[in-house]
């Protein structure tokens, strides 16, 4: 192996362990842990938000005499959020950055 992919594994290790680490998450919220896949996470996320412009295009937010129940749109964007991968997104951005650089 070349010097810079030892050097690149060297850092893509540093990475992984500052990123998955659990015990570098500090929170005063409780947070549950799902075990499911990003792909997964992308399709719940996504349909969270799908769910929400169909509330909001069909006023279904609204109390009405139908809709005992309305949809909180305003809670579910909350879970979208708390949802969303961001740490994982810049763990990939950093690796791509790393092998990748500059294009």
């Amino acid at each position: 192996m070349e010097l810079n992919e030892i050097e690149k594994l060297e850092n893509l290790n540093k990475l992984i362990t500052r990123y998955f680490n659990s015990g570098n998450i500090v929170s005063d919220v409780y947070t549950p842990k799902i075990n499911i896949n990003y792909y997964e996470v992308g399709f719940v996320i996504t349909n969270l938000i799908k769910m929400c412009i169909l509330t909001l295009n069909n006023d279904g937010h609204n109390w009405s005499s139908t809709n005992k129940k309305p949809v909180d749109v305003a809670l579910v964007l909350e879970m979208v959020l708390e949802m969303f991968p961001l740490n994982e997104f810049e763990l990939l951005a950093e690796i791509n950055q790393l092998f990748v650089g500059d294009t």
